[in-house]
């Protein structure tokens, strides 16, 4: 996945600033930044706190080990079942 130009803190600062009553099209030409940006950064981040996206990075990274994890042993399994199936 391609590395944002924007950090969390960021992007929730530019949706407080719509909050505050900017107009979109504005907050877009002041951070370089498309409508549809825009739009799906208030899709993903819209309501949140700092503190609120930093725990959901965190869940996602967990998230993304625990399915890696997962994958792995899955395979193990599979690798198992074949060799015993061979064996008898």
């Amino acid at each position: 996945m391609k590395k944002s130009r924007f950090s969390e803190e960021q992007i929730i600062a530019v949706l407080k600033e719509h909050q505050a009553g900017i107009a979109v099209v504005d907050i877009c030409r002041k951070h370089g930044i498309s409508d549809a940006t825009f739009y799906n950064w208030r899709n993903r981040y819209g309501g949140m706190e700092v503190s609120d996206a930093r725990r959901l990075k965190a869940l996602d990274d967990e998230n993304r080990k625990l399915k890696k994890l997962l994958a792995e042993s899955m395979l193990d399994v599979a690798t198992l079942r074949e060799a015993l199936g061979k064996n008898f």
